[in-house]
């Protein structure tokens, strides 16, 4: 007797596998488990300024009204972890996922792939990475990819937190994999590590204070009691990621698009100053830092000056406290007094 055939599930996984996804996981396609808790954030606005996660929350909740006809949720993940510590000479830290390539353009091209496949086996899909109506780690949990982290962020017991979660809703009917169980105990590493305390309770998260959101998503003015606590982060914050004990298990990604880039990383916070509309895109070509645009990174970086910079500093900030731009003067002309309070000058 020959070797019986695998079986679709099992096809599937050796390609996600060898388009390079780190793990792949099914769920069926049903109301996602904590669709009141992520009604209730809403309801209290949690979200700030991120409209869109205020909207379509039926669909949001329940993937049969994304795809009609679907029966599984396929969960993917992607290792972004580089192993190293932040390179550079600058004095200012970039949340890893940010070092270097734009991971939507990297996933979207992987699930473009694997939605073909999955077409020529009879299956119609939605796919998304960030992109779409989906409770992604609702799905992610139900798909024993990982579990709810205390932060909110998902973590794996092979992956830790440095992993990207794609999805695709297809109609195909594929055997679901187990729960994942919640493995954090009495684990509060995460919380105690957040910087503004935007963990407000285990699960749950007030986007308002947390700085991915306040140095990303938030379009205008940091609020002045959390510019302190940002320190240098000038995008994005990695503490609650690398406080998580699991991530001792973390292995190195061999995605060559999230190496460091080294034309951003040689460049100081003065230098960054310095940039206009033109040359900021072209340092961040390509990076998810781009779409923030200039005004509000160079906010950030002013902030992170005000954080630690010196009187050296004073001479390239001082100029921009003019700048036609508001929120540029404003947060320039907040850095160079704090400089100045904290030297006694």
């Amino acid at each position: 007797m020959g070797m019986p055939m695998p079986d679709l599930k099992t096809l599937l996984t050796a390609q996600a596998l060898e388009l390079g996804f780190a793990d792949c996981r099914v769920a069926e396609a049903k109301e996602a488990p904590h669709r009141a808790l992520y009604e209730q954030w809403v309801a209290d606005g949690k979200y700030g300024d991120m409209a869109w996660m205020a909207r379509n929350l039926e669909r949001r909740a329940d993937p049969r009204l994304i795809q009609p006809d679907a029966k599984s949720v396929i969960v993917l993940a992607l290792n972004y972890f580089q192993g190293t510590p932040q390179p550079g000479i600058g004095n200012y830290k970039i949340a890893r996922y940010a070092w270097n390539e734009d991971y939507h353009d990297l996933i979207l091209k992987k699930l473009k792939a694997l939605d073909a496949w999955m077409s020529e086996q009879g299956g119609t899909q939605r796919y998304y990475v960030d992109t779409g109506p989906v409770l992604e780690r609702d799905f992610a949990t139900e798909a024993g990819l990982g579990w709810g982290g205390k932060s909110t962020m998902q973590i794996h017991r092979k992956l830790g937190t440095w992993f990207f979660l794609a999805e695709l809703i297809t109609t195909l009917d594929l055997s679901p994999d187990p729960a994942a169980k919640d493995l954090c105990g009495k684990c509060t590493r995460c919380m105690d590590a957040c910087p503004t305390q935007a963990i407000t309770a285990p699960h749950s998260m007030d986007a308002r204070r947390c700085v991915s959101y306040l140095t990303i998503e938030s379009k205008g003015s940091i609020p002045i009691e959390f510019r302190r606590a940002m320190g240098n982060r000038i995008y994005g914050c990695d503490d609650c990621l690398t406080a998580c004990p699991w991530n001792k298990f973390a292995q190195t990604s061999h995605e060559a698009a999230f190496h460091a880039r080294a034309s951003v990383f040689e460049q100081s916070l003065t230098d960054f100053l310095t940039l206009t509309d033109e040359s900021f895109r072209a340092l961040f070509a390509k990076s998810p830092i781009k779409r923030i645009k200039r005004p509000a990174f160079i906010r950030n970086v002013c902030v992170a000056l005000g954080n630690t910079g010196t009187a050296n500093n004073l001479t390239d900030l001082e100029p921009l406290c003019n700048d036609e731009n508001e929120m540029i003067s404003e947060h320039a002309a907040w850095a160079v007094a704090e400089i100045k309070q904290r030297l006694n000058l």
